[in-house]
């Protein structure tokens, strides 16, 4: 039993290797970008629709209204972020029902390369906002003082967002795989189903707490915009 994707090698040269981890990543996200280039390439505006493109819209919509909801004011300035955050997760665990598969989310080197992602956004996010000297300034509020303890506060949230999706992970991989030696037949068809359900949640959970950290980042009280009509 793997405990992760990565030590699964399909070639190695040295200290170079290529391991499941970088090679399901990979390829996850060109059949993410092919599957967003087919399903929009011919979108309409009238009243007769795709139904990928009724499914589409449902998603982003449902995207844009969580990112609202949580209390950033022009939801769709984030929605790509956030979405591809979203996306890219459940997308991970949807596909361990493919054979051969195992999900680069189970690596830690792919949830911190995401949780990297976020801590990189939240500055840039913050200074696109506020400006560069008025993002700085909160590091310094109430007094200079704080200054080192919002700098841990930065490091640590990003340490935990890694930590939190790679132990669930993991958690549900090495869970079927002990049912696996001891029921072969129905407990680990019922664990991969919630191994799926616990996927979706944990996705939903990454991208919600990106977002909240956005939100802290640009100072947003306003209530959320209301969605067009």
């Amino acid at each position: 039993m793997r405990l992760s994707p990565d030590e699964m090698i399909f070639w190695q040269h040295g200290f170079f290797k290529l391991n499941a981890t970088i090679v399901f990543t990979w390829g996850l996200m060109v059949v993410l970008v092919i599957g967003s280039a087919l399903v929009t390439r011919r979108l309409a505006s009238g009243m007769h629709r795709s139904r990928w493109q009724n499914f589409l819209e449902i998603v982003v919509s449902a995207i844009r209204k969580q990112i609202g909801d949580v209390g950033l004011r022009q939801p769709e300035r984030y929605l790509g972020f956030l979405g591809t955050l979203f996306l890219f997760i459940a997308a991970a665990s949807l596909c361990t029902i493919l054979p051969g598969y195992e999900p680069p989310t189970g690596s830690l080197s792919t949830t911190a390369a995401l949780a990297l992602c976020v801590l990189v956004a939240v500055p840039l996010f913050g200074i696109e906002e506020q400006g560069l000297g008025g993002y700085l300034k909160s590091y310094l509020e109430p007094t200079l003082i704080m200054l080192p303890f919002h700098l841990i506060s930065e490091v640590s949230r990003t340490l935990a967002l890694a930590i939190r999706l790679f132990g669930n992970m993991m958690s549900g991989t090495m869970i079927i795989g002990i049912l696996l030696t001891i029921t072969p037949f129905l407990f680990p068809m019922v664990m991969t189903t919630l191994g799926l359900l616990t996927g979706m949640v944990q996705a939903y959970i990454f991208s919600v707490l990106a977002t909240v950290y956005i939100a802290a980042a640009i100072g947003s009280r306003q209530p959320p915009c209301e969605p067009a009509t």
